[in-house]
């Protein structure tokens, strides 16, 4: 719980990185911001949460109220 899955991401000729959600278009990286993206990816780090937070669908500050909602116990 509290993982981001179902992104993906490819790379056109150009370098641009386009990234899906479950197969809908969730966002586009370009120039830097693509080249930052794509070094993180080799190194090893978590991809799913890489592009989580590349497409801003990351920590929206209510999570622990959610949590703490009754129905969510």
């Amino acid at each position: 719980m509290g993982t981001p899955t179902g992104f993906a991401y490819r790379v056109d000729e150009r370098g641009t990185v386009t990234i899906t959600h479950h197969g809908r278009p969730a966002g586009t990286l370009r120039g830097s911001a693509a080249a930052r993206f794509l070094a993180a990816a080799d190194r090893g780090d978590d991809r799913q949460l890489l592009l989580a937070r590349a497409t801003g669908n990351y920590k929206h500050g209510n999570e622990r109220r959610a949590r703490e909602h009754p129905r969510n116990r």
